[in-house]
């Protein structure tokens, strides 16, 4: 009541009023209503997967590839936690390394086992030869097919007929002994039959003039035992004959043969000339076979490369 009178009054009535007087208690107004933190629904109360204990979450997983299907295009989707690029990149540079470390061996492993087949085509290939030397000697048909010398490589042949020193061709250098030379072909004209070349052996390079060996010049009919040699191959490290100049570096067979207006057939003499001059070659198979030597070799490089990697494959 006092309350009352005190407000209805005015302050001045309120100061009149005795000190005993209670005071009067302030009036609660009402608190605002309170907005949701959220909008969303509250949960049901059916049980979810997060309050489970030993529940995983997606991003907690290991990543993951999935194929993906057409409906998003050819690739594919990695999900899960991605590492961070350093990882990515330090992984991906081992790799590249551990692929080159292992490319070496596998390489030797490969040349050791090609020297291998190498060597039995080349063990098989000098039998054949040796076996053609051993052989009686053949007299050469008139006229020789070129593409039959290969089944005739290293087959001992007689032919008679005149040598042309008129056209004799020097192929060199050739060393001997230490010493500088020329390798001597002259055609030999067959009666009733081809021209073919003739290697007759070698010469000193101060006997490169025909008047300083009167004495390696036969006249008249001439039998001669050689053995029956496919053209030879040029290497890259040869120059290119010059027959205008009379400068052959290699016997080109059918530019010689052509030259002479002889027949593409290569002969290479078995006996010596008289005094020597020109020096022939005993008839045997110079072919050479180190094959063995390379499959040593390529083989026991692969052996402690292996070894090694598989050391650094090993755990601790």
């Amino acid at each position: 009541m006092n309350c009352t009178l005190r407000l209805l009054r005015g302050p001045r009535a309120a100061k009149s009023l005795p000190r005993t007087a209670p005071r009067c208690a302030r009036i609660a107004r009402p608190a605002p209503p309170r907005r949701p933190f959220s909008t969303s629904r509250p949960r049901s109360d059916k049980p979810q997967p997060v309050d489970d204990p030993d529940f995983v979450s997606i991003l907690d997983a290991p990543p993951q590839i999935v194929r993906a299907g057409r409906r998003h295009g050819p690739g594919l989707i990695l999900l899960g936690s991605f590492p961070d690029r350093r990882g990515l990149l330090k992984r991906s540079s081992q790799l590249t390394l551990a692929a080159r470390a292992a490319l070496i061996p596998i390489t030797a492993f490969a040349l050791g086992t090609w020297q291998v087949q190498r060597l039995g085509w080349k063990t098989e290939l000098i039998a054949k030869f040796e076996d053609r030397l051993v052989r009686e000697p053949l007299p050469l048909p008139p006229h020789v097919d070129p593409s039959v010398i290969h089944d005739f490589d290293f087959r001992r042949v007689l032919a008679t007929g005149r040598f042309r020193h008129d056209q004799e061709m020097l192929i060199g250098p050739r060393m001997r002994d230490g010493k500088d030379g020329y390798m001597v072909v002259t055609p030999l004209e067959r009666e009733g039959g081809s021209t073919v070349l003739v290697n007759r052996g070698w010469i000193s390079k101060k006997h490169r003039r025909q008047r300083t060996r009167p004495a390696s010049l036969p006249r008249g009919l001439v039998t001669v035992e050689g053995l029956l040699r496919e053209p030879w191959k040029k290497n890259m490290f040869t120059p290119e004959n010059r027959p205008d100049q009379g400068e052959f570096y290699f016997p080109d067979v059918e530019q010689m043969a052509a030259l002479t207006n002889t027949e593409p057939e290569f002969m290479r003499m078995m006996d010596h000339e008289a005094r020597g001059i020109p020096f022939g070659r005993a008839a045997e198979v110079n072919l050479r076979n180190n094959h063995a030597q390379y499959i040593f070799t390529w083989y026991a490089l692969f052996a402690p490369l292996v070894r090694s990697l598989l050391r650094r494959q090993a755990p601790g």
